[in-house]
């Protein structure tokens, strides 16, 4: 089976931002790799670099991971603001959708709420306190 999973890339706080989705989601990591960690003579890593995030896994359902990493500082900030991307999630009932948007939203930006779609589903979007865009739908005809 193929499976698709959303890669973010953070500024230095990726730990805190799956932190936070692990809060909404729950489960455990599956990997969590620091650049420390890969640090050598053939890949030197900067002090400032080494606790940051190389790798963070975390399962979502069966099939899905939500993988993350920080960017860094010699290759540049990444403006999580222009990144238009979202991330669908596919909830499978209407208190779960309330549930999984109320917790990804705290301390985010609602730019549409959540709310019966013209197409027919539970839907909202918005974005999460880190910068990153989500829609959660749940469509009662699956």
């Amino acid at each position: 089976m193929t499976t698709i999973s959303p890669w973010i890339n953070f500024n230095g706080n990726a730990e805190e931002a799956f932190d936070f989705y692990r809060s909404v989601f729950g489960g455990e990591f599956t990997k969590v790799i620091r650049f420390k960690d890969l640090s050598g003579t053939e890949f030197p890593v900067a002090e400032k670099d080494a606790n940051k995030i190389l790798q963070i896994i975390l399962p979502i359902g069966d099939a899905n991971m939500l993988i993350g990493n920080d960017v860094p500082e010699f290759m540049g900030k990444v403006n999580e603001n222009e990144n238009r991307s979202k991330i669908h999630l596919g909830i499978d009932s209407k208190e779960e959708a309330e549930r999984v948007c109320n917790g990804l939203s705290a301390g985010g930006q609602v730019e549409g709420p959540l709310g019966d779609s013209p197409w027919g589903t539970y839907a909202g979007m918005f974005r999460d306190k880190y910068g990153i865009e989500w829609i959660i739908e749940f469509d009662p005809n699956k």
